[in-house]
């Protein structure tokens, strides 16, 4: 089934349930705009595949497939959440959208509460997307020049000029050619990784390993718990409402098929990655394989398959950036877009010009202000996609559905919220703790 897509001098509605549009509710511009329903839901595939930190492997490989799973599992019920509001004729655009019917105390949760959690998280990726371009721009630079002088937030800088391009693109349906080239960049560089790291494990030069947990008493605990934040980063996602909004209801099975795919490259990437960069360099791995590959004095790899490795990945980061521009994107077209004028008139071309230039300059100042990836992920994990990815979800669930009390259903989603909040406040206080200790080695626009 498909649903036309609305032209820019036509009325927006939504689906009434049956698939039919229903010309009594109207959406906003950003809706109109940027989340456009092609009814290519297979597209919804390659942009559910976040792959920004398939190189920055977690330290430890124990919990990976819980890790693997448990979001699996809340994404496939935040789902069946949305789409039952959307069969009941009601928009969920994100998860802002998406509690506020579902909350007995106020349309204020989802607009003040959650709204804007998602939205700061998902900017969050485009600040840890414009510094980890830059990094791979100045590994490419170090490689052909050694002894060069540029500093890491002049090739941020470089890189941000190259998101002011991308972050045009006008909707996420026109993102889907270079969501197809991000993903097979993705499977290409994981492959040259987990090659890289046997070749190093196996070779004359193989650094000493250590598999133990660094650290003792607190130490190692706050650092096991920022471990765990920055896999909940690794394996979330904070657009899940925007990428189904863009498929024609029912989206349900749709979403499914998606995330089964999505799943399948994470195992064949993350999985694939971690273990042979762990086994590779034991707990000095760094914050991204490719850091290690670098070497201290000379690079470890030979030359042509680390440009090629940075190549892959500063594609896969620029497509993956744009991706998380969407939701701004979708704000900024809410509020100073007119949905009654064409998409490219005047009128709406020249604030999205301005608006989406000033968000990727924001991102790119703040990525090489701050260049600390590692502590930017287990922030992101630890406020933000926690609790957005491992509670939200099962509360919308239950007060969607209202499975049984005495169910396992009801009990299990209870269960994971509650622990997820547990971790979620831990890992805030961890997260903020390394920061604190790295903020006493670290200056503003470091050269690391």
């Amino acid at each position: 089934m498909e649903a036309e897509a609305p032209s820019s001098d036509s009325v927006t509605t939504v689906g009434n349930g049956n698939g039919v549009l229903d010309p009594t509710k109207e959406l906003d511009a950003g809706a109109l705009f940027v989340l456009k329903s092609r009814a290519l839901h297979d597209h919804a595939s390659i942009w559910e595949k976040e792959v920004l930190e398939v190189s920055n492997y977690p330290k430890r490989k124990k919990g990976l497939m819980a890790a693997l799973w448990v979001p699996f599992d809340r994404f496939y019920r935040g789902s069946g959440a949305s789409d039952s509001s959307l069969c009941a004729g009601l928009a969920r655009l994100d998860w802002g959208s998406s509690l506020p019917n579902a909350f007995s105390f106020g349309t204020g949760w989802g607009k003040y509460v959650i709204g804007p959690l998602q939205f700061g998280i998902c900017f969050a990726a485009v600040i840890a997307g414009a510094l980890l371009g830059g990094q791979s721009l100045k590994f490419i630079y170090l490689l052909s020049d050694p002894n060069g002088t540029m500093k890491l937030y002049q090739f941020i800088i470089i890189f941000g000029v190259l998101l002011l391009f991308l972050a045009q693109i006008p909707s996420f349906h026109s993102l889907r050619h270079i969501n197809l080239l991000s993903l097979t960049v993705c499977l290409a560089y994981s492959f040259c990784a987990v090659a890289g790291s046997i070749y190093i494990g196996h070779s004359k030069n193989a650094p000493k390993r250590d598999y133990s947990v660094i650290g003792a008493g607190e130490n190692r605990f706050f650092g096991a718990v920022n471990a765990v934040s920055i896999i909940a980063t690794t394996y979330a996602s904070g657009i899940i409402p925007e990428i189904q909004a863009t498929i024609a209801p029912p989206v349900k099975g749709k979403m499914f098929k998606g995330l089964c795919f999505c799943y399948a490259i994470t195992v064949t990437t993350y999985f694939s990655v971690a273990i042979s960069g762990y086994w590779a360099f034991g707990n000095q791995a760094m914050g991204t394989v490719l850091s290690n590959f670098m070497g201290n004095e000379k690079p470890l790899l030979p030359t042509w398959l680390l440009l090629m490795i940075n190549a892959f990945t500063l594609l896969q980061i620029a497509g993956n950036t744009v991706v998380y521009l969407q939701p701004t994107n979708e704000v900024f077209e809410k509020w100073f877009a007119d949905p009654k004028m064409d998409q490219f008139s005047i009128r709406n071309v020249v604030p999205r010009l301005i608006l989406r230039s000033l968000s990727v300059i924001v991102a790119t100042v703040f990525a090489a202000m701050l260049p600390f990836f590692g502590d930017v992920m287990a922030i992101m994990g630890a406020f933000g996609f926690i609790p957005l990815d491992l509670i939200f979800p099962m509360v919308v669930y239950n007060l969607t559905f209202k499975p049984s009390k005495r169910g396992l259903v009801f009990w299990g989603n209870t269960l994971i919220a509650v622990a997820a909040a547990v971790l979620s406040a831990v890992g805030c206080i961890a997260s903020v703790r390394q920061i604190v200790i790295d903020a006493k080695a670290y200056r503003l626009f470091a050269n690391i």
